[in-house]
């Protein structure tokens, strides 16, 4: 059988996105925090891992991810009345972190982690959009490879030692949209969202 090789990239950049005409810098990364990934592992968008995969250190890129191989169409349905009482702490609302335009982190019942961003507060109701912030959006990425090799079989071990240690590591990436932030990639599984807040 065989082995397949993992590449090492690093890359760094700056993401767009078109507002109209109008270039909006969404995200960037920086020589100091620049964006770190194993191939074949799910990473990262598959489209963004497939334009860049092969390239070699110091190759310059710029290209294009449309919207349905990025984070998907923006789906009205997928903004959602959670009852008021999930975010309460010691009996009483969360007004710390759960107040207009704040991302919060939420679990479904089948497990997955995702983040939200909350629409309104109500009485007994706190509106949350569970679409990607991107969705909707064609990417367009500008950037340099600063390392890319085959990743040494102590990078893969360390890196699957991390994925069974974090469930996946939802959380724990810095930024970085060439990552799915909305809980390991696992989209569309936000229906029926019998949602917890952690």
């Amino acid at each position: 059988m065989e082995k397949t090789t993992h590449r090492y990239i690093v890359a760094n950049y700056k993401l767009y996105t078109d507002n109209q005409g109008e270039a909006v810098l969404e995200e960037a990364t920086s020589e100091e925090k620049p964006f770190a990934f194993l191939t074949g592992f799910g990473m990262t968008i598959e489209a963004f891992e497939e334009a860049v995969k092969d390239l070699n250190t110091g190759d310059e890129f710029d290209f294009v991810i449309e919207c349905d191989k990025a984070y998907g169409t923006y789906e009205a349905e997928r903004v959602v009345d959670l009852d008021k009482g999930i975010f309460s702490v010691n009996n009483h609302f969360d007004h710390d972190n759960i107040f207009e335009g704040a991302v919060i982190p939420l679990e479904n019942e089948d497990g997955n982690r995702f983040l939200g961003r909350v629409v309104s507060i109500g009485d007994d109701k706190v509106t949350v959009d569970l679409n990607h912030p991107l969705a909707g959006k064609d990417l367009n990425f500008k950037g340099t490879i600063i390392e890319a090799r085959e990743a040494t079989d102590n990078e893969v071990e360390g890196f699957i030692k991390h994925i069974e240690n974090h469930h996946c590591g939802c959380g724990d990436c810095e930024g970085g949209c060439g990552h799915d932030h909305d809980g390991c990639g696992h989209h569309g599984h936000h229906e029926g969202c019998g949602c917890h807040h952690h």
